[in-house]
């Protein structure tokens, strides 16, 4: 198992943050990426979608043979991960609580912008205020951000104006810590770095969920030593566009497979009536 591949997996290109974190923690693991691209974006999705969508995306990585999953996805790890975790024979790790303890350890005052679902959650909230409950904590939800990326429109003038919309209620409240509540964000940030003061400290929950598995690798006795083979990507949707839009940030053109997910069986439910 040691050479099996690590799964990782996003809506879009989102989760890239997450794979150069891997390439350059675990230069000698190999990856399967895959983005949920036909279903983008996910922050407006109910949890009963995400649920579903998280199922088909971790039973497919389950037949690839994967020794671990993390999802690269703020908005997965707040409504499915609890969920799934115990329904799959390898470790699923989630960016929230990683991300949440490395925001304590610089900021007392803390701003979190993420997908409207996840921030109607309250799961970094949550998971902050678990580690120090005297820290203070906005979020902001930010609709907008994931299409615009995946878009390409990074440098649309529009973009910058949205931004200083989103920001303006945390740097009303004078934080001192961003979180980036969803892994798309940090691809936007040179233009948060033009409109925050230098004084606020950005966090990027990528960072530290890939330290987390680095540790979890070491636990289990799973790191691979043997150098890495190259990584794999899939699609939900088009291959073409994906590639496209991933080679700013990946250095090259990826070759990209379209995945036809599988379809979960349904997990056996307690009648209702036999509860006591």
């Amino acid at each position: 198992m040691t050479t099996a591949k690590i799964g990782v997996f996003d809506s879009g290109v989102g989760g890239l943050t997450v794979l150069r974190e891997l390439y350059r923690q675990l230069p000698n693991e190999s990856i399967l990426y895959f983005a949920d691209t036909a279903r983008l974006p996910y922050g407006n999705r109910s949890q009963a979608e995400i649920l579903q969508f998280v199922r088909q995306i971790l039973l497919w990585m389950q037949q690839q043979g994967v020794k671990m999953a993390i999802m690269a996805c703020n908005t997965s790890s707040a409504l499915a991960l609890e969920t799934v975790r115990c329904e799959f024979d390898f470790p699923v790790l989630g960016v929230i609580l990683p991300g949440a303890r490395a925001a304590v350890a610089v900021g007392k005052r803390i701003g979190v912008i993420a997908t409207p679902a996840t921030a109607a959650s309250n799961a970094y909230r949550r998971a902050i205020q678990e580690v120090d409950p005297k820290v203070q904590v906005w979020q902001v939800g930010c609709p907008a951000f994931v299409p615009l990326i995946e878009q390409n429109r990074i440098n649309d003038p529009y973009t910058y104006e949205i931004a200083q919309e989103y920001l303006e209620p945390l740097l009303q409240q004078q934080i001192d810590t961003l979180v980036y509540g969803c892994t798309h964000y940090p691809h936007l940030a040179p233009i948060l770095r033009r409109i925050l003061p230098k004084t606020v400290t950005l966090v990027d929950p990528a960072v530290h969920v890939v330290a987390a598995a680095v540790q979890e690798l070491d636990l289990l006795g799973l790191r691979n030593h043997q150098g890495a083979k190259p990584t794999r990507f899939g699609v939900s949707g088009c291959p073409q566009q994906f590639a496209r839009l991933s080679v700013q940030w990946l250095g090259c053109t990826p070759a990209v497979e379209q995945v036809c997910l599988p379809v979960p069986m349904p997990l056996q439910s307690v009648p209702i009536e036999s509860i006591d």
